[in-house]
């Protein structure tokens, strides 16, 4: 009997040991002055991270922790990604912490009228993503996404994107890839009867179009009704945008006539309708005005200066505006709206990425002005699965080429 009471109270004292070894373990606040960040990276464990811990001197008693986690935890996941900790948590809150995956959340922000080349530098600048992409060129980054044979230009959609630390680029992208396939078909479905595309991917071009013309979003509509009614009067669309993307790394933010003259497929004043592949990213905005165009006679248009734009039914009329705002610009003259301040990518839930610069101003006069510098077009252009022209058109008469001067 004396033995077994001496066995008994052993245990008792063992388990009370135990008992408030562990309350003590978990009830300790982390060994912190100041905010930081725990990266778990993907497949680590919870008794790796709570040596870690230890080893860094941010806790003690890692092996009651690693005790409780098995007997109370087993089979709870430990998600990677950043946790915040903060002067004052208690062990008991970081495991609450992991027990919820509540990790640190990045913002990226791909902007509309974005080419797929910022694209890639918006990428390849975030140190939270894990870099995969570097040294591939646009055709292999489109193969590694699973998508072989598709042009990247114009296929992603501009949105905020959140992420966790060592989410790779290529997972991003495929996100915002699946976000324009979704809102391409949606608006699609939302199309006017006299759209004239035959398909969605010549809409995607068009909305391209327009993106680029104007950052006023009530004249997004106006601007496609001008692009449908110029082609299917058998006009030219001659629209800078298409031109500069044409001129690639070339374009410096000078556009002249030699460039308005010069051969190549985006070239819009040597060649009819739509050029072969959109020129940038679109937002839904675009894409709903490509697809249900304003009805009107207007045929022209030309920036105000103050990123609106004067539209005319005739060439004379047309003319007239040209003179009054391209060829006595202010000093404070501009084709797109004024920007607003550019945000930064930051650690934190809500903070959105930075915004392109401004653009510059081409300096030749033309129906439709470009508003944004040029996109890459650095590597060849693959053709598209299908013809994106929405119906054949004879070129322009000379009184109708006359809107380029």
């Amino acid at each position: 009997m004396l033995l077994l009471q001496t066995v008994l109270v052993l245990t008792g004292l063992l388990l009370g040991g135990s008992a408030w070894k562990l309350y003590s373990a978990l009830e300790q606040p982390l060994n912190l002055t100041q905010e930081q960040l725990l990266d778990v990276p993907a497949g680590a464990t919870p008794t790796g991270t709570f040596n870690r811990l230890e080893s860094e001197g941010l806790l003690k008693d890692a092996f009651w922790l690693r005790l409780y986690w098995r007997f109370n935890l087993a089979g709870v996941p430990l998600h990677s990604g950043e946790y915040r900790l903060t002067p004052g948590m208690d062990v008991r809150s970081l495991l609450s912490l992991w027990q919820r995956g509540e990790v640190v959340q990045y913002s990226l922000t791909l902007v509309e009228g974005w080419n797929f080349r910022q694209v890639r530098a918006a990428l390849a600048k975030n140190e939270k993503l894990q870099q995969t992409l570097a040294g591939l060129s646009d055709s292999e980054v489109m193969t590694k996404l699973g998508h072989k044979d598709v042009f990247a230009e114009g296929r992603f959609f501009p949105d905020t994107y959140r992420f966790v630390r060592g989410m790779t680029d290529a997972e991003l992208l495929e996100k915002a890839y699946d976000r324009l396939d979704s809102v391409l078909a949606q608006e699609w479905q939302k199309r006017s009867p006299d759209a004239p595309y035959t398909e969605p991917y010549q809409a995607l071009i068009m909305a391209s179009l327009v993106e680029k013309e104007t950052g006023v979003p009530q004249e997004r509509g106006q601007i496609a009704g001008v692009f449908v009614r110029r082609m299917q009067q058998g006009m030219l669309l001659q629209t800078d945008p298409t031109v500069i993307y044409g001129l690639g790394e070339r374009y410096t933010g000078k556009l002249t006539r030699a460039h308005l003259r010069e051969a190549n497929p985006y070239n819009t004043y040597m060649n009819a309708g739509l050029p072969p592949t959109p020129i940038a990213m679109v937002g839904r905005e675009a894409l709903h005005a490509a697809l249900n165009p304003v009805p009107g006679n207007s045929l022209y248009f030309v920036a105000r200066g103050d990123g609106s734009h004067v539209f005319s039914d005739d060439l004379d009329s047309h003319n007239n505006a040209v003179r009054e705002f391209q060829l006595k610009r202010r000093a404070d003259y501009r084709s797109s709206p004024a920007p607003t301040s550019a945000p930064v990518t930051a650690p934190a839930p809500t903070v959105p990425a930075s915004a392109p610069a401004t653009a510059p101003e081409p300096t030749a006069p033309t129906a439709a002005p470009a508003t944004a510098p040029a996109p890459d077009a650095s590597e060849p252009a693959p053709k598209p699965a299908a013809a994106p022209v929405v119906e054949p058109v004879p070129a322009a008469t000379d009184a109708e080429a006359k809107d380029s001067q």
